[in-house]
């Protein structure tokens, strides 16, 4: 399998802007992190107005690639939800988010020929 590139990975997550169904592998999610913090952050150096219209505009698709990442790790996507706990919640998904890939009941069949 090819390697993901950042822009491969920002251009599915948009295309996916609101897909909850199926698996994100690590590099796919780490690299749409990676793009949501450069974007909110050279943003916030122009306009604070800026940069939460842009944390705003990418909360879905994030929400979304986090949840195709935890069913990647056969976990369900309400398990973000830990992030409500402060530290400990985030160390969690952290950790689980960083795992690979594991057999998982959510992926999606591949079509047969």
């Amino acid at each position: 399998m090819a390697c993901m590139t950042f822009v491969d990975a920002v251009r599915i997550c948009l295309i996916k802007y609101a897909d909850f169904r199926g698996c994100a592998g690590r590099r796919e999610f780490w690299w749409w992190m990676l793009f949501s913090l450069i974007g909110t952050v050279a943003l916030g150096v122009i306009s604070d107005s800026a940069s939460l219209a842009f944390t705003i505009a990418t909360l879905l698709p994030s929400t979304a690639v986090t949840t195709r990442r935890l069913h990647d790790t056969d976990r369900g996507g309400w398990m973000q939800l830990l992030a409500i706990i402060p530290i400990v919640g985030w160390i969690l998904l952290i950790i689980w988010c960083a795992e690979d890939t594991r057999p998982n009941r959510f992926a999606q069949p591949s079509p047969s020929p």
